[in-house]
C-alpha cells in the first residue's frame, strides 16, 4: 500500500508539473499560435488603371464585383444590405473593354500570371499569386504602371476559417491611368468598316497616323478577338477558337505583319532619285511595256493587264499611273546603294520604335543580305524589283504609314507613338522636336512627289474610289505580288488630307486582297466617311 501510495503522488506530480508548464510556463508560446491561425494577413490587389484615350474615354476600365465568403458573386445591392448586417464582404476589381474588338489589339487583354512571371518579378513590379497580367498591347507595354501595388488587410477568422472582423489595412496603391494618343472616334470608325468590310474571310489592318506628331489617332487588325471574353466575361471555348484559328486573330498585323509592299515604296525611289539628281521635273521616260534583260523580262502592270502603253512619262504622271517602267529606270540610274540608302534613312529595315509589343522590322534586303542568305549575287533586275517595292523587301503597314508621313508633313520622320505623356526619344535629333528628325530632303521635291499623289487620286489616277472626293486627298495605291507561286497580291492604299495641311495619314492593307485600288481604296473612304458621321 506503501508503494501504491508513493507511486500515485508521483504520477499526480508528474500531471500537475505538466499542467504548470503547459499553462504557465509554455502558455503565451500556445496562444501566440491560436492567434497566428485566427489571424490571417489578406492581399488587397489595387485597382488597375484605366487606358484612355486622349479626350478622357476609357477604352479600359474597371467594375466592382461583391462576392460572399464563399466566393459567390453578389449584387452590389445585395453586398451592400450583407455590409449593414456585419457580414464581410469581399471586393475584386474586374477589367472592362467598352470597345471590345475595336481596340482589341490596340488594349490588349489580361490572363493570370504564370509562376514563371511570379518569381521572376521585381520588388518595384511585383507580381503575386492570382494577379493579372497584360497580354498585348497597352495592358503589356504598360504593365507595371497600369497594375499598382498590392495592399494588404489583417482579418481574425474563426474555427471554420471565415472572416470574424477586419483588424488593419494597408490600402492598395491603384495603378496609373496611361492617356493615349488614339481619337476614340477614328477608333470606332476603323473597328466598324472592318467589320463590316467585304470579302470578311481576308486579313486586314488599318492605321490612322497624325503626320505632324507621329501620334497614332487608330489601328486596327483583323481578325481581331473580344478581350472581354478573358475578363468580364470568360469563354473558354471561344477562347480556344481564337487560339487555334488558322487567321491568327491575335497577331497585331499593323505592327506584326510584313509584306511585300508594291507600288506604295515608289515614294522613296522617287525621293532618292531626285535628292541623287538623277531625275527632276522634267526627266521623261519611254514605257516601252516591257524591259528585257537577257532572257528575263520587267513589265508594267498596264502592259501585262491591258496590253497598253503610256507613251512618255514624268515623275508626276509616273506617280499618277503608278508606272513601273519610270522606276526600273530611276533604280538603274541610282544604284542599289543609293536606294538603300534612302530607304533606311525612312527606317525600313528597322523598328519604328511605337510603344506596343510585338512589332517586327521587315526586310530590306542587300546584295551582303542575298550573298549571305542566299549564296547569290545582286543583279540589276533584284534592282529594279527593290525600286517598285518588290522582289525580298517586305514592310508593315505601320512603316508604310510613316513613310507616308514623311511625304505630307514636309520631310521630317516621326517616331509612332501611343502615349500621349510619355513621349519616346529619338537618336540623331536634328530640329529639337524630341518625336521627330528631319531627313533633309529638299521643299520643291517633296512637293513634286506630293503632286504625284494629289493626281493618283484624281481623274485619271490609279486610285480611282476618291475621284472627286471632298477634301481632295493624295494618295498612293498598291498591288504587291505575294511572291509564294501564287498569282495572289496584296491589296495597299495609302493617303494623307487634307492636301494643304494635312492632318491624318491612312493606310489600308488587306492580305491577299488583289488589287489595291479595287479593294482597299473603297476601306479608306469608308473610314473617312463613317468617322465624318461621329
Amino acid at each position: 500500500m506503501v508503494i501504491l501510495h508513493y507511486l500515485l503522488i508521483l504520477i499526480f506530480g508528474f500531471f500537475a508539473a505538466r499542467s504548470f508548464d503547459l499553462m504557465i510556463i509554455r502558455g503565451r508560446y500556445f496562444r501566440r499560435l491560436a492567434d497566428e491561425n485566427r489571424i490571417r494577413r489578406v492581399r488587397i490587389v489595387p485597382a488597375r488603371g484605366r487606358i484612355l484615350d486622349r479626350q478622357g474615354f476609357e477604352l479600359a476600365r474597371n467594375t466592382v464585383v461583391y462576392r460572399d465568403q464563399a466566393g459567390k458573386k453578389l449584387s452590389r445591392q445585395e453586398a451592400l444590405a450583407r455590409e449593414a448586417r456585419g457580414e464581410v464582404i469581399k471586393k475584386d476589381w474586374q477589367r472592362e473593354y467598352p470597345l471590345a474588338q475595336a481596340a482589341a489589339h490596340l488594349t490588349g487583354y489580361l490572363t493570370e500570371a504564370t509562376q514563371e512571371e511570379i518569381n521572376a518579378s521585381q520588388e518595384n513590379c511585383p507580381i503575386g499569386l492570382g494577379d493579372l497580367v497584360g497580354r498585348g498591347g497597352i495592358e503589356q507595354e504598360y504593365d507595371c504602371q497600369l497594375r499598382g501595388r498590392p495592399g494588404e488587410e489583417l482579418v481574425e477568422v474563426d474555427a471554420r476559417g471565415e472572416v470574424k472582423r477586419r483588424l488593419g489595412q494597408r490600402p492598395a496603391q491603384p495603378g496609373q491611368d496611361i492617356r493615349l494618343t488614339i481619337d476614340k472616334n477614328w477608333q470606332q470608325a476603323v473597328g466598324q468598316v472592318l467589320s463590316q468590310a467585304e470579302k470578311p474571310d481576308l486579313s486586314k489592318a488599318v492605321v490612322v497616323l497624325d503626320p505632324r506628331t507621329g501620334q497614332v489617332l487608330a489601328l486596327a487588325s483583323w481578325p481581331a478577338f473580344d478581350p472581354n471574353s478573358f475578363t468580364k466575361f470568360r469563354r473558354e471555348e471561344q477562347i480556344q477558337a481564337w487560339l487555334n484559328d488558322p487567321q491568327l486573330p491575335f497577331l497585331n498585323r499593323v505592327i506584326g505583319g510584313a509584306y511585300h509592299p508594291g507600288s506604295v515604296f515608289k515614294m522613296i525611289t522617287a525621293i532618292a532619285g531626285l535628292e541623287a539628281g538623277k531625275i527632276d521635273a522634267q526627266t521623261q521616260v519611254e514605257d516601252t511595256g516591257v524591259i528585257k534583260i537577257g532572257q528575263w523580262q520587267f513589265g508594267n502592270w498596264y502592259w501585262l493587264e491591258y496590253g497598253r502603253k503610256e507613251g512618255l512619262v514624268d515623275l508626276v504622271k509616273a506617280i499618277k499611273r503608278s508606272n513601273d517602267i519610270y522606276f526600273y529606270k530611276v533604280g538603274e540610274w541610282l544604284g542599289v546603294e543609293v536606294l538603300l540608302d534612302w530607304a533606311k534613312r525612312f527606317g525600313l529595315g528597322h523598328l519604328t520604335g511605337i510603344d506596343l509589343p510585338g512589332e517586327v522590322s521587315g526586310l530590306l534586303p542587300s546584295p551582303e543580305w542575298k550573298e549571305k542568305t542566299k549564296g547569290e549575287r545582286w543583279f540589276l533586275g533584284n534592282t529594279y524589283h527593290l525600286a517598285i517595292g518588290q522582289g525580298d523587301l517586305t514592310m508593315t503597314p505601320l512603316q508604310v504609314a510613316v513613310e507616308t508621313a514623311v511625304i505630307a508633313n514636309g520631310g521630317k520622320w516621326c517616331r509612332p507613338h501611343l502615349n500621349l505623356i510619355q513621349k519616346p526619344k529619338t537618336k540623331n535629333q536634328r530640329d529639337g522636336n524630341q518625336d521627330c528628325r528631319e531627313l533633309g530632303i529638299k521643299r520643291e521635291h517633296l512637293e513634286l512627289v506630293k503632286q504625284g499623289m494629289i493626281e493618283a487620286c484624281s481623274p485619271g489616277g490609279t486610285g480611282f474610289p476618291f475621284f472627286n472626293f471632298k477634301p481632295q486627298v493624295a494618295c498612293k495605291t498598291g498591288t504587291a505580288e505575294v511572291g509564294d507561286g501564287t498569282d495572289e497580291t496584296h491589296a495597299w492604299f495609302t493617303l494623307f488630307y487634307p492636301t494643304d495641311q494635312p492632318r491624318v495619314v491612312i493606310t489600308v492593307l488587306v492580305e491577299r486582297g488583289g488589287s489595291g485600288a479595287y479593294v482597299a481604296a473603297p476601306i479608306a473612304r469608308q473610314l473617312i466617311e463613317t468617322y465624318q458621321t461621329y
